[in-house]
């Protein structure tokens, strides 16, 4: 039987994507005015967008261990191997979560196959380690190949993204107050990326449109043979910014694709609206 794949929202992955390869999905937790959500499920990511303009303050929480050992055993009760892809454990505790149930499951059942594998990644990042694993388990390939096709992706996945008000990454801790204030009134545009997992900052950018080329730059100087690629970018209710990257992309790299989606809750809540997100790879994708 072959393997069954589980993301979580923190992946972004599109619905079409999630449905053309059987994923399922599990579900962080929105804190927003006084109610609890389940990411994807209860709320979608505009809804946060725009209560974050009014000023809400929304907050996230990891999925449960109960929420995943209901999710794995389902498939374990038919002996069928499970592989897990978790948002990055440095920013979220739902690759903890699911190694709880993973525990728990195994306990009862020894003979159970499950995978969890910590991406180190965060929206389509994660989410393009989960399309290329989902190839390779469409493709029939053995199980072990599999896991070795995922852990090849989590090691050459590229993130670079742009916020476009600092105040949202300083409510989560990311900058400081005085950073964001400086920032904000100096029109500064930070560009980050992630590394072992963790948001690091990486430049700053006088101007929006100066950091939309920067982004483009930087796939030449940290990735190659994009015409073998799908690109993906991401955006916090900017789709008109997503598409003029994208365009550019087009005409200098040709890529194989690219996969535009709005930034989901889980990750919007923190990084707010207007955020602008690049994922490649710094090398050919695995044969």
């Amino acid at each position: 039987m072959s393997m069954k794949l589980i993301v979580d929202s923190g992946s972004d992955l599109p619905k079409d994507l999630l449905k053309k390869y059987d994923i399922d999905l599990a579900s962080l937790i929105v804190h927003l005015n006084g109610e609890d959500y389940h990411d994807r499920e209860s709320i979608d990511s505009q809804a946060v967008y725009e209560a974050m303009r009014q000023g809400s303050a929304p907050k996230t929480a990891q999925a449960s261990p109960d929420t995943f050992y209901h999710l794995f055993k389902q498939y374990t009760d038919q002996d069928q191997p499970i592989i897990y892809l978790a948002f990055s454990s440095e920013l979220s505790g739902t690759y903890q979560s699911a190694m709880i149930a993973k525990q728990q499951i195994e306990d009862q059942n020894p003979d159970a196959e499950i995978y969890v594998i910590d991406t180190r990644a965060a929206s389509m990042g994660h989410g393009l380690i989960a399309y290329y694993t989902a190839q390779a388990i469409a493709d029939g390939q053995a199980v072990q190949d599999v896991l070795d096709t995922a852990h090849y992706y989590v090691n050459h996945m590229v993130h670079v993204f742009t916020v476009d008000d600092l105040e949202y990454l300083q409510r989560g801790g990311r900058v400081s107050k005085a950073q964001a204030f400086v920032g904000g009134m100096l029109k500064i545009k930070p560009l980050l990326h992630v590394e072992d997992g963790k948001l690091v900052p990486l430049e700053k950018i006088r101007g929006s449109k100066k950091v939309i080329g920067r982004m483009v730059d930087l796939m030449k100087e940290r990735g190659q043979h994009f015409e073998q690629q799908t690109i993906a970018i991401t955006h916090g209710d900017d789709e008109q910014r997503a598409q003029q990257l994208a365009n550019q992309i087009r005409e200098l790299y040709n890529p194989k694709d690219i996969i535009i989606h709005q930034i989901g809750s889980a990750i919007g809540a923190h990084a707010g609206p207007g955020t602008i997100a690049l994922f490649f790879l710094d090398d050919a994708p695995k044969n």
